[in-house]
């Protein structure tokens, strides 16, 4: 992939216009047009579970559902099986789909087909994830929101923006409040754009899990559990995500209790973590703003620091080609929650470090001891930012605190290198 960044396109409606972006050198948007198609009005009433459902099923490739201003009462999920259909309300406090009272059906949208559009909605208190779109290309979340109304619960559906196995992923402008996994979610999906969103009151706010090629950027996150996190997991499809570059995000007092149901990944997440990078390698971490997180600022770990087990041999559990650089890290790690981060206190003190490394190192890469210079983790102009490296795997839980403490490398000079930088993402137009 060319270093050089890119011009973002992607098929919407042509009357919208491009909207430009923030980060230096990337050029405005470019909107495609959308094929002519049907305007379908949708308004509130006692049958809108039938006509909604029936318009999603009759639509044909280019027609719009249009929904106007009122609160809609959904008992069903609704579905959408045909290609380049746009789902368009009047606002995300105008137009408000409720699934309070939903007695079948997971989602509350589920969307398999491409060239997807929804915006300007509010979907919420779904059963399960609030809008889900699997399998498809060409897919766009702009100024939607889903939350949950009743508060941080387990019983919350776990996602609330949910792309997975998708390529040519925009979301933009969305709010998601109140998710018991992840806020927004964008899974094992290729050429990803994540920008100008909200997300609190989540489990985890944003996450970018098993994905290649993602930019993620002027958000904000805060009063999650955790703020944004970039996961690789082993035993999905989508092996090992790559080239994730996260910038000019605002990450902030995320010290939401975490309520995820027990035994899920995300529950493993210590309230009080801004950033976590685990086991994705080309990850760049630039200008992002990271403060007054209680436990953790920013962490790099491998899977391996989980405990769980890991029957999935093409996964790459280690992140390699780690770069944060130019960010700012203030106020993190001073009430760290949670057994480990309990632990780590007790190991490196009170505030945790801003940076915290856990050291693990694939022994099948290494060259006299130590990764390709093109794999290590690097960190650079983060103004007074602290580091420490947990060299978690030389650890003994048997030796005493100070055997262990003289393990743990805090010269950030020694890491203090740089990678290429990630280029921007172009999102095409689908067929």
């Amino acid at each position: 992939m060319s270093l050089q960044r890119r011009t973002v396109v992607l098929a919407v409606l042509a009357m919208f216009l491009a909207v430009g972006c923030a980060q230096t050198g990337t050029q405005p948007n470019k909107i495609a047009a959308k094929a002519p198609g049907q305007v379908i009005k949708i308004n509130p009433g006692p049958k809108v579970q039938e006509e909604a459902q029936t318009a999603l099923i009759k639509a044909k490739a280019g027609d719009t559902l249009e929904f106007g201003a009122g609160t809609y009462d959904f008992t069903q999920s609704l579905s959408l099986a045909v290609d380049n259909v746009t789902l368009r309300g009047q606002g995300i406090d105008k137009t408000i789909l409720s699934f309070k009272k939903q007695d079948s059906g997971k989602e509350g949208l589920l969307v398999t087909r491409g060239k997807f559009l929804i915006e300007d909605l509010t979907i919420e208190d779904s059963k399960g994830d609030a809008i889900k779109v699997n399998d498809a290309e060409g897919v766009t979340f702009r100024r939607v929101r889903a939350r949950w109304t009743g508060g941080a619960k387990e019983s919350n559906g776990a996602y609330g923006v949910y792309p997975v196995q998708c390529k040519n992923v925009l979301v933009e402008e969305c709010v998601v409040i109140g998710a018991s996994d992840a806020g927004i979610y964008v899974g094992q999906s290729q050429n990803v754009v994540v920008r100008k969103c909200r997300a609190e009151e989540n489990v985890a706010g944003i996450e970018i899990e098993n994905c290649i090629d993602a930019d993620v950027y002027e958000n904000v996150a805060t009063n999650n559990a955790g703020g944004l996190l970039v996961f690789d997991l082993p035993g999905l499809i989508v092996k090992n995500g790559k080239r994730v570059r996260v910038h000019d995000n605002q990450v902030f007092a995320n010290n939401h209790a975490n309520f995820a149901p027990k035994g899920n990944m995300v529950a493993d997440v210590a309230p009080g973590t801004g950033m976590m990078v685990m086991a994705t390698d080309q990850v760049e971490l630039l200008k992002n703003t990271i403060k007054d997180n209680n436990s953790y600022s920013l962490l790099i770990v491998s899977f391996l620091i989980t405990g769980r087990p890991m029957d999935d041999k093409q996964y790459d559990p280690y992140p390699e080609a780690v770069y944060v650089h130019d960010n700012t890290i203030s106020g993190g790690g001073t009430k760290p929650s949670g057994e480990r981060a309990t632990m780590l206190a007790a190991l490196l003190g009170s505030p945790l470090p801003d940076i915290i490394y856990d050291g693990i190192l694939n022994p099948g890469k290494l060259v006299n001891g130590k990764l390709p210079p093109n794999q290590g983790v690097y960190v650079k102009n983060n103004g007074s930012a602290t580091f420490a490296n947990l060299h978690w795997d030389q650890l003994d839980e048997k030796a005493s605190i100070a055997s262990n403490k003289a393990k743990i490398d805090r010269d950030i000079s020694k890491y203090q290198g740089e990678l290429p930088a990630l280029p921007g993402i172009t999102l095409t137009e689908t067929p």
